[in-house]
């Protein structure tokens, strides 16, 4: 049983902070998701690609339900996940690295739910808190020991992309109270509190919002951002992965 995963946004691709790895396939009711089992600290970790494999999969393509799905019949518990993201608000700039307390939805055409009415089931989960307070706490405290910058809250704003947003959408996502924008949190942090796993997301900024930019956006541009900060990332993953396989949780 593996009990806690990674889940590698854009830019975060790379596993080799586990040793032993393999490759792993899961059947799920919802279809076959990939993911990459390996050891740290002697212990088994879950990476997983939501992107797959060479970042094969565009947002509104990604199988969540079965990503999420695979970590649960794995006996997953604790999830972090990365993200990269674009900001809304000025005082998150490129290369920081923001905490999500809170999403806003604007995607429009993906499965997002498990509880879709099969067998005369009907289920309202309760979102006050949609990600895990526990493991925010650690990641914050993580962050303040290894003296990573992290802004402690943000509101994700998740829009159904593959196209980057118009500068209309970021003043008026900006308006509502978004802090950064990107087109995978949603469904992901849906269905893992479905699921009752423990879920909490770290996002880097790798741009501002068109309209507060000011060049064009650039896939490459949120890659090469990630490249440069990603040391960041994975120092804060190591000391997160350390306590929670080593009882500090």
């Amino acid at each position: 049983m593996v009990e806690v995963a990674i889940i590698g946004g854009s830019g975060v691709y790379d596993p080799r902070l586990m040793s032993d790895l393999r490759e792993e396939s899961v059947e799920t009711q919802f279809g076959t998701a990939h993911v990459t089992i390996g050891t740290f600290q002697d212990n088994p970790v879950v990476f997983m690609q939501r992107h797959g494999q060479g970042h094969t999969l565009p947002p509104h393509k990604i199988n969540y339900r079965a990503n999420i799905m695979a970590l649960k019949q794995l006996g997953v518990k604790d999830v972090i996940a990365t993200s990269a993201v674009g900001s809304l608000n000025r005082a998150m700039h490129p290369g920081d690295l923001v905490l999500l307390d809170q999403f806003m939805d604007f995607t429009k055409q993906r499965p997002f739910t498990f509880y879709d009415g099969e067998g005369g089931e009907v289920v309202h989960t309760d979102f006050t808190e949609p990600y895990c307070p526990g493991l925010r706490e650690l990641l914050l405290a993580c962050a303040q020991s290894k003296g990573v910058r992290l802004h402690p809250t943000g509101t994700y704003v998740c829009t159904e992309g593959p196209r980057y947003e118009s500068p209309a959408e970021v003043r008026a996502y900006g308006l509502l109270g978004g802090d950064v924008v990107g087109m995978t949190n949603v469904p992901e942090v849906v269905l893992a509190k479905e699921a009752k796993l423990r879920y909490a997301v770290v996002a880097m900024v790798t741009n501002y919002g068109a309209g507060i930019s000011p060049q064009p956006l650039s896939h490459q541009e949120v890659l090469d951002v990630m490249a440069h900060n990603g040391e960041s990332i994975r120092t804060l993953l190591m000391e997160a992965l350390g306590r929670l396989l080593g009882g500090g949780h």
